[in-house]
């Protein structure tokens, strides 16, 4: 019997390098093994995937994103209540994002997510927009000699970049940071890494997370990240989301980073997020 779900589905591209907006499918409702097949093979071509007025519940997000692999449980953001795997993002004036740099999420563990699922919750009156870039993009841009350079070469992640004990302050708070601290040391990843369902080779550091190219002097790998960082978010590598109440974003966590922009405080934006465990990069 043919899929009906699947013959409604329609991906349409946003920019020449990333991103599409998804219609004719409510996210509320089960889908079929064929139509999540074929939201990841469209997932691994346009790599963000926007789906419109999709006001799921938390167990319908886990749901949905357990749809595409196992879940990771964050070990510094507040959880929902019952839902552990589904992280509360929710930021005002007394708790600012820490977002507001460009990263790929979870980079500071052995096997980094394959995908993040995003659902907006409340939205401020203006501002707030998330910025997605492609790292395909962003790697095949550079010229073959700087690519060689690159190739092979390794960089370290490091939980405590975003994650600074002084942003910890109570008792409470400073012990669920110890504990993670101690379950995510440094992990080390290529600095290009192959994507392993395209093939397509991409840019895999971020500001969020890389500290250090290993092989270089300290001061070669601060100048080389630091130019890979500005390089990795030119606008045309890029798109920008502004964020309705009941939108669903879904990313691959291995070929983006993402920028969520501090501008609308003294507002408040929540947000919900699921992250799809992915494996070692290479």
């Amino acid at each position: 019997m043919p899929d009906t779900l699947l013959q409604s589905l329609t991906v349409t591209p946003i920019s020449p390098a990333i991103g599409a907006v998804v219609t004719g499918l409510d996210l509320t409702r089960p889908l079929s093994q064929e139509t999540v097949a074929a939201l990841d093979r469209a997932l691994v071509e346009r790599q963000v995937l926007f789906f419109e007025n999709q006001p799921l519940t938390p167990r319908q997000h886990r749901d949905l994103a357990a749809r595409f692999g196992d879940l990771h449980i964050h070990p510094i953001y507040p959880r929902v209540p019952d839902q552990p795997e589904i992280i509360v993002l929710d930021t005002h004036a007394e708790n600012p994002t820490d977002n507001d740099n460009w990263h790929t999420d979870v980079t500071f563990i052995r096997t980094p997510p394959k995908a993040a699922v995003l659902s907006a919750k409340l939205i401020p009156p203006g501002g707030g927009d998330t910025l997605w870039a492609s790292s395909f993009a962003a790697y095949e841009a550079l010229s073959e000699p700087f690519k060689r350079l690159l190739d092979g070469l390794r960089a370290v992640h490091d939980f405590e970049k975003s994650f600074p004990p002084g942003r910890f302050a109570t008792p409470e708070a400073a012990a669920d940071w110890q504990r993670a601290r101690a379950a995510n040391p440094p992990v080390e990843h290529p600095v290009v890494r192959t994507h392993p369902v395209s093939g397509r080779r991409g840019l895999f550091v971020n500001e969020g997370f890389t500290t250090r190219i290993l092989g270089l002097g300290q001061k070669e790998s601060d100048a080389v990240l630091r130019f890979l960082f500005e390089h990795a978010s030119k606008p045309e590598f890029t798109l920008r989301w502004r964020w309705k109440v009941g939108d669903l974003a879904i990313w691959d966590n291995r070929s983006t980073q993402h920028y969520a922009v501090n501008d609308y405080l003294p507002h408040r934006r929540i947000v919900h997020r699921a992250t799809v465990l992915g494996d070692q990069p290479y």
